[in-house]
């Protein structure tokens, strides 16, 4: 059965229309009668296929009582579900809950995530990332505890599905002493914890490979079963989602590269013990 050719913005959308209607009590049939509506045109709006206009959205959410601030994400997604790509700007603080990133995350079937100078957050322990939010400017000491628990969430999501996951990591991540040398002592133990289950690769990349396929930046590639792969990166005031073909092939080509030159499991878990000792 071929993917569905479909964008980030639009995936969000349906999801959000689907979780109204489930805080709403509501089966799609009986939205669509209060709406006003065919069945029918329910099921195409949910299914991606459109046939909606913004007042007929505004009549299910309304239907759905669906807060204020919920509505307008929804219909902004609903006039942009075709776009391609989606740049989220966080501002001057970055948001405790990554609402699309978690929800990408808990549909992929396959996760693989490149790091250079952080151990990746799908697998750092509380301490740690503690210590790494805990140097920027820009997140408010008040906000650490939410942010921890946010995050914790996040991975525990992750790591119950058991979906395959590849961690490709620079060894000067393995090396920066993020918390001190108990955290990162940890932190590596952690990770040699973690290696032990069949669903789980670390890949470690070595400082004396020098010039290396992953230097344009970390990032995360994930594959779905119903839909085409999407390529998250971010930074400081930003999260960047990509979604169309020839962004994704160019990072699937650094993948496959890192692939080739990355130390192979029994031997990255190797160095990271040699480090963690």
């Amino acid at each position: 059965m071929p993917k569905r050719d479909s964008t980030v913005r639009g995936r969000e959308f349906g999801a959000g229309v689907r979780e109204a209607l489930r805080k709403a009590g509501l089966t799609g049939r009986r939205a669509a009668e209060l709406a006003g509506w065919d069945p029918a045109k329910l099921s195409d709006l949910l299914n991606g296929k459109g046939g909606i206009t913004e007042h007929d959205l505004v009549r299910l959410l309304g239907v759905c009582r669906t807060p204020i601030e919920e509505s307008e994400h929804l219909l902004t997604l609903f006039r942009e579900t075709q776009r391609p790509g989606w740049l989220q700007l966080h501002g001057a603080t970055p948001p405790i809950r990554l609402r699309t990133l978690s929800e990408h995350e808990a549909a992929t079937t396959e996760l693989t995530r490149w790091s250079i100078n952080l151990i990746p957050g799908q697998v750092q322990l509380p301490d740690y990332y503690r210590a790494t939010i805990g140097t920027s400017p820009n997140v408010p000491n008040k906000e650490s505890d939410a942010r921890v628990a946010v995050r914790a969430e996040r991975q525990a999501q992750l790591l119950k599905r058991r979906c395959k996951m590849t961690f490709f990591i620079h060894e000067q991540a393995l090396r920066l002493p993020v918390g001190g040398p108990e955290v990162m002592s940890d932190q590596l133990h952690h990770l040699l914890d973690l290696s032990v289950r069949p669903y789980l690769a670390f890949r470690v990349v070595e400082t004396s490979l020098g010039a290396h396929p992953g230097l344009n930046g970390s990032f995360t590639f994930m594959r779905f079963a119903k839909h085409e792969p999407v390529v998250y990166t971010d930074a400081e005031s930003y999260g960047l989602f990509l979604d169309d073909k020839e962004s994704v092939d160019a990072y699937l080509k650094v993948v496959k590269a890192l692939d080739r030159v990355a130390l192979d499991e029994e031997q990255s878990k190797g160095l990271i013990a040699k480090i963690a000792s």
